[in-house]
C-alpha cells in the first residue's frame, strides 16, 4: 500500500483505516522483535500447568482471532476447544467447574464489561485466565493471570485492522511457546510478506470498481480460511453497509449454496494447504452454478476463477497465511466503501470500545 497522499493527509474519509491498514508490517516487527520473548515465556507457564481443555472469550473482530485460536490450540497442540457464551456467566449466572482450563480472553480494547465480567468468574472458577489485549492497562488484563500485550498501538479508526493481525501473530506466537515449537522464526517472514501485499492496492482498487455496487456477497473458506472469511464479512458490513455472509464451505453446501446466483459475488479464501484442498469441492459447485467467484489465495485458484488476488504464500506454513489472508479484504472494504462515497473511518452507529453486558 502506497503511503497516503497530500489529500488522504487532510481530514478526508478513510484516512485513519487507510494508515493503520499500512502500519501492519511495522506492527508485526515489533511483535516479534519486542513481544515474541515474553509471549513464549507466558506460553511456557501456562503449559507447566497442563490444562485440559481450552476455551475462548471474544466478540467482534476478536472473535474471530479467536476462532483462529481454535485452529491452533486443536491442530497443533491436539487440545479440545471451544467458543464461550458469556450470556451463561453474565446473564443466566451458571456456575461451571474449571479447574485445570485454560481461558483466554480476546480483546482489543479490554474494556468490554461482559468480557471482565466472564474472565473474572473464569477465575474464580478455577480456570487459569490469559487475556490478549492492546491494552496493558485495561480492566481485563487486571483480572486475567496471564496477560499478552499485541503492540500495536493506539488505534483510532472504528474498523479493526492492525490490531485484528496482531492478535493472530500474538496467538499463533502463543501456541508455538506452549509447544516448544520455534514461532518466531517461523514468522519471521510476514512483515516483508505483508509489505508486498499492501504494495498492490491498485489491484484492488480494481476489484472495488467491479464490486462497488453488489447488493449482498458471500464469502467462503474452511480450515484456518475461516476466520478470515468471517473478518472480511464483518468488515464489509461494518465499513460499506453491504450484507456479507460468511460461511464454512461445507456448510455452505447444507442449504446457503441455493442463494448463489451469477450477480453476487463469492469471495473463497483458499490457503495453500489442507484447507484450500478441502474448499476444492466447494469451488468446483460453484463454478458449476456460474457464481461470480473471486478467489484470495494460490495463483492456479486465481486462475481458475472470475477475479482474485494472489497471496504471496509459497514457503508460509498453513497455519501462518490468515495474517498475510486478510490484509487484501481490508483493503478491498475500505475502497469498496471509498467507492460507494462512505467514510470507512466513522461507520453509522459504532463506537470503538462496545459496552455489552
Amino acid at each position: 500500500m502506497s503511503a497516503p497522499t497530500s489529500s488522504q493527509q487532510q481530514n478526508e474519509p478513510g484516512r485513519v483505516m487507510f494508515g493503520e491498514m499500512a502500519e501492519q508490517p511495522a506492527v508485526l516487527r515489533r511483535l516479534l522483535d519486542e513481544g515474541s520473548p515474553e509471549i513464549r515465556r507466558t506460553g511456557e507457564q501456562i503449559a507447566a500447568r497442563h490444562p485440559r481443555f481450552v476455551l475462548l472469550t471474544a466478540r467482534g473482530t476478536s472473535d474471530n482471532a479467536a476462532l483462529y485460536a481454535k485452529y491452533l490450540f486443536e491442530i497443533l497442540l491436539g487440545k479440545p476447544c471451544g467458543l464461550t457464551s458469556m450470556s451463561t456467566t453474565t446473564a443466566y449466572e451458571a456456575k461451571a467447574d474449571l479447574t485445570d482450563c485454560l481461558v483466554i480472553t480476546v480483546s482489543q480494547s479490554g474494556g468490554s464489561p461482559d468480557l471482565v465480567a466472564s474472565t473474572r468468574a473464569a477465575r474464580d472458577a478455577g480456570a487459569i485466565t490469559l487475556a490478549v489485549t492492546n491494552n496493558a492497562d485495561s480492566a481485563l488484563a487486571s483480572v486475567s493471570e496471564f496477560h499478552i500485550d499485541v503492540l500495536a498501538g493506539e488505534e483510532k479508526a472504528l474498523p479493526a485492522t492492525k490490531t485484528y493481525t496482531a492478535e493472530l501473530l500474538a496467538l499463533y506466537l502463543l501456541v508455538e511457546g506452549m509447544r516448544g515449537g520455534h514461532g518466531a522464526e517461523t514468522a519471521k517472514v510476514l512483515p516483508e510478506l505483508a509489505e508486498s501485499v499492501l504494495a498492490r492496492g491498485d489491484e484492488v482498487k480494481a476489484l472495488a470498481g467491479r464490486y462497488r455496487f453488489a447488493e449482498r456477497m458471500v464469502i467462503t473458506s474452511r480450515g484456518y480460511g475461516y476466520p478470515t472469511a468471517k473478518e472480511a464479512a464483518l468488515k464489509l458490513m461494518e465499513t460499506s453497509y453491504i450484507p456479507a455472509l460468511s460461511y464454512s464451505g461445507a456448510d455452505l453446501l447444507h442449504g446457503p449454496l441455493a442463494m448463489v446466483d451469477n450477480i453476487s459475488p463469492v469471495i473463497a479464501v483458499v490457503t495453500d494447504g489442507k484447507g484450500g484442498e478441502a474448499l476444492q469441492p466447494v469451488l468446483d459447485r460453484l463454478k458449476d452454478r456460474g457464481a461470480d467467484l473471486v478467489v484470495i489465495g494460490p495463483k492456479r485458484q486465481v486462475d481458475g476463477a472470475s477475479a482474485g488476488f494472489v497471496l504471496p504464500t509459497r514457503g508460509v506454513p498453513e497455519e501462518l497465511q490468515p495474517v498475510l489472508e486478510i490484509i487484501p479484504l481490508q483493503m478491498l472494504a475500505y475502497e469498496v466503501t471509498m467507492a460507494r462515497g462512505q467514510d470507512p473511518d466513522a461507520p453509522r452507529a459504532l463506537a470503538k470500545v462496545t459496552q455489552t453486558r
